[in-house]
């Protein structure tokens, strides 16, 4: 079974590419270090003209209506240059949950911006001390004349770009529910340091926040999961982006670097190094493309596809970093190279809405070689 992209598919990769050398490469990530976030909305709104944005809303909303296997070049190709925003979160998660989950009024509301570029959504999930999947929260949403209101703190959330709305998860009656809730009605938040500067990450504070129930009350783990099949296929598509931009810097370095009157690439153990990154390349590259393509089809193994692609493409990529790193020598340490850049992201999306550990678990779970969750989860991940 061939799950190459298509023509139309590579055609459009090759203008991302394009766009994104445009762009400087990571000059917009080191932009974001020194601390011009203004290059996060002018990216946004260069994608959103190439009709970035719009790849997974349904077109009944202004929206391209395409699947996971067309946003697979675009994240490679933003994967690529580290580019900073919440691409991932707004494109893979929040559309995919408001797709399945919304009503017609909510997804008539939010997602007309979101396929124009000119709204982003982020997940406001973990809590202080607690795992991916909480046996209960400390938010609490208590019903209102109009609704819900929320109370309660929520950590570690993706603010970069400054999204309008935020998908949080709080403890009502019936259980754990998922809320929309407008950044404007966030009582306080706090910046919190992260790995990756590239990235931004926040603690807000929420203070009888008016929510908006997304879905069924009680279901907000099972809806998460499956939106995180979705955003988990696209995690990987963008760090097989980071993977293939290594070896191809590794090898270009290892062309000019010369010792003891040779380039470095003819010694034999830079070689097999760059070869071993290469082989996980391509094997991270298969999984990731199948992992797309599972979750496009609604595929039987849609699970086990996506789980077993997450748990080995983020300890490649992770790997890959460091082995370029060491056949740089000390110059890879350094800020002038961008090697350290890539370290930095591997680490950060190795925990990223779920860690390694939990995707081999949730394969394990979904191939039935292991029924029984783990007890500091309330639900099984897959």
């Amino acid at each position: 079974m061939d799950f190459a992209l298509s023509e139309e598919q590579e055609l459009f990769r090759t203008a991302i590419r394009k766009y994104m050398n445009d762009l400087d490469r990571t000059a917009f990530a080191r932009s974001v270090i020194s601390g011009n976030l203004d290059v996060v909305a002018n990216a946004t709104s260069g994608l959103a003209e190439m009709g970035v944005t719009a790849i997974p809303v349904s077109e009944e909303v202004d929206g391209l209506g395409l699947g996971a296997l067309d946003l697979v070049p675009v994240f490679e190709e933003t994967g690529r240059v580290l580019l900073p925003g919440l691409q991932l979160e707004t494109l893979a998660l929040a559309v995919p949950l408001l797709e399945s989950f919304g009503t017609p009024a909510q997804k008539a509301a939010r997602l007309p911006s979101v396929a124009s570029g000119e709204s982003s959504v982020s997940i406001a999930w973990y809590e202080r001390d607690g795992s991916l999947f909480p046996n209960s929260f400390s938010c609490i949403a208590g019903k209102t004349e109009s609704g819900y209101a929320l109370t309660g703190t929520k950590t570690l959330v993706p603010v970069i770009g400054d999204p309008d709305t935020f998908i949080t998860g709080a403890q009502t009656a019936e259980g754990k529910s998922l809320f929309l809730v407008k950044a404007s009605d966030v009582a306080s938040s706090r910046m919190l340091s992260v790995l990756d500067e590239t990235q931004q990450l926040a603690e807000i504070t929420l203070n009888q926040a008016p929510g908006e129930l997304l879905g069924e009350p009680g279901h907000a783990a099972e809806m998460l999961k499956e939106g995180l099949l979705h955003f988990n296929a696209a995690l990987c598509s963008s760090m097989v982006g980071g993977m293939d931009e290594l070896v191809k810097m590794t090898a270009e370095y290892a062309k000019i670097r010369v010792q003891f009157n040779q380039p470095i690439g003819r010694f034999q153990a830079i070689k097999h190094g760059i070869v071993n990154m290469k082989l996980d390349l391509e094997t991270a590259r298969s999984l990731s493309y199948y992992a797309a393509w599972a979750v496009e089809t609604n595929a039987t193994d849609k699970a086990a596809a996506v789980h077993s692609a997450r748990s080995f493409i983020s300890k490649a990529f992770i790997k890959a970093a460091a082995d370029s790193i060491q056949i740089h020598g000390g110059i890879g340490f350094t800020e002038e190279l961008d090697v350290q850049l890539y370290l930095k992201r591997a680490r950060y999306y190795e925990n990223y809405f779920g860690s390694v550990r939990d995707s081999r678990r949730a394969t394990a779970q979904s191939l039935e070689w292991h029924s029984t969750p783990a007890k500091r989860d309330a639900v099984p991940v897959s």
